[in-house]
């Protein structure tokens, strides 16, 4: 990824030290690093919407960025020293807090696959919040498709790769159905069928820049939350239920939405090809939510009760988070404003 432009005095500390050798000699690094770590204490206490601010979300996702594909002039040898986890997890403990304290998680269910199953398709068909694919269906300009497919990038480029960091931390029913999901992800073994790749496809479609990262400066604090939220469910083998749980939920409202943003772009007179990478979940997600809920969730569940509560969390949290960023984007284009940080111009 390219290195992103700072958002704040924290990731303006953090991108500097990376510019350097962790093991300079007579470096500033150190001290910088310091300095970050003593300024996201103060910012987390201070700020009452850490969801949404600019500068943690900015540094938490760099911070996680060294453990995808890293960040472009960056010396690998930073994936784990231990300033960076330091400041990470001082940043990811009022995260977690604060995603616990804002997600609703609903009641309980006996501790089998059906009735985990149940529960979660009684979830994602009680969400409730605003319908960005409705939208992107019937209404949306040429300007928001570009805008819905610059937000999306920032996850759809590296997709399913959160989600994998669970894989050999599950066992049994759990893990060969999360496999089997990820397997389809990763295009079954044809590296131009990944769905990161057909996503790229209809970016290029577009006219628009399908490099990875390409966007990062362009997107607001909560589409980093978003994908920030499902690195730290992934890289936690504490919070295995959790992912299992996103992933879960993830599946299950893909499907139809899918079917509605085909609709919107083929409105615009685009192709198949663009189309392609909407019109191939249609199809997977129908599958994969039937294996997400009862083999992943309902399996990780009946395999180790301990977690249904985290199974359920990460489910809602998926719901709740994403919901965000969709009313995020609904939000400005009603105002007739752009819902990206670097375009803030009138869409009427």
């Amino acid at each position: 990824m390219k290195a992103p432009e700072a958002r704040g005095p924290i990731s303006s500390l953090l991108l500097r030290s990376l510019n350097q050798r962790p093991d300079a000699a007579g470096s500033s690094v150190n001290g910088d690093l310091a300095a970050a770590l003593e300024q996201s204490r103060t910012a987390i206490s201070a700020t009452g919407e850490l969801l949404f601010d600019d500068d943690l979300q900015l540094t938490l996702f760099c911070l996680y960025e060294l453990h995808y594909l890293g960040i472009d002039g960056v010396d690998e040898a930073w994936e784990w020293h231990p300033l960076l986890l330091q400041l990470r997890a001082e940043i990811e403990h009022r995260f977690e807090q604060v995603l616990r304290e804002t997600v609703p998680v609903p009641e309980r269910p006996p501790v089998n696959a059906d009735a985990m199953a149940e529960t979660l398709f009684a979830l994602a068909a009680d969400d409730s919040g605003p319908s960005l694919s409705r939208f992107v269906a019937q209404k949306a300009t040429r300007e928001h498709l570009d805008e819905f497919l610059i937000q999306r990038s920032i996850y759809q480029l590296k997709e399913a790769d959160p989600h994998s960091w669970a894989i050999p931390r599950l066992t049994g029913r759990a893990k060969a159905a999360l496999v089997e999901i990820q397997a389809d992800e990763y295009g079954g073994g044809d590296p131009g069928r990944m769905h990161s790749v057909i996503f790229g496809m209809t970016m290029r479609g577009l006219d628009l820049d399908d490099s990875y990262g390409a966007y990062i400066d362009d997107v607001p604090a909560i589409t980093l939350a978003s994908v920030n939220m499902m690195s730290m469910f992934g890289l936690h083998r504490r919070l295995r239920g959790a992912i299992a749980g996103h992933l879960a939920a993830f599946e299950m409202t893909s499907s139809i939405p899918n079917r509605l943003y085909g609709k919107g772009f083929r409105r615009h007179g685009f192709d198949s090809e663009v189309t392609w990478y909407f019109d191939e979940h249609v199809e997977a997600d129908a599958v994969h939510e039937q294996i997400a809920a009862r083999d992943l969730a309902g399996g990780l569940a009946e395999a180790e009760p301990t977690l249904l509560d985290d199974i359920l969390f990460g489910a809602s949290a998926c719901l709740t988070i994403d919901g965000m960023v969709g009313a995020q984007m609904l939000e400005a284009w009603a105002d007739g404003r752009s819902s990206l940080r670097s375009r803030q111009h009138s869409l009427v």
